[in-house]
């Protein structure tokens, strides 16, 4: 008995350890992040906008594209998109 909990201790140490050093790499890694949106900046590059960027890299074409349609319509029922004409509506007149 005393072997199993033994056992179970060094895993639980062992994993443990591995997470903290996951954060440690985490933290590391923000911190290069950090630096390449100063970096970013410094090059005249608005990164509020490279944020979403690569927020809407990340996502599915599809997903994005109904994401796109559904703020559009959003916006546009708010009454804050110009306006736009209707098809055939140049043509009247």
């Amino acid at each position: 008995m005393q072997g199993e909990s033994n056992f179970a201790r060094e895993q639980l140490r062992q994993l443990v350890e591995r997470i903290e050093r996951l954060e440690e790499e985490k933290k590391a890694i923000a911190e290069d992040i950090k630096e390449v949106y100063a970096e970013a900046k410094a090059l005249g590059f608005d990164t509020k906008i490279m944020r979403k960027v690569i927020t809407m890299r990340k996502k599915d074409p599809q997903e994005r594209e109904e994401e796109e349609a559904m703020l559009a319509l959003y916006l546009s029922a708010l009454g804050m998109l110009p306006d736009v004409p209707e098809a055939g509506a140049a043509d009247e007149g």
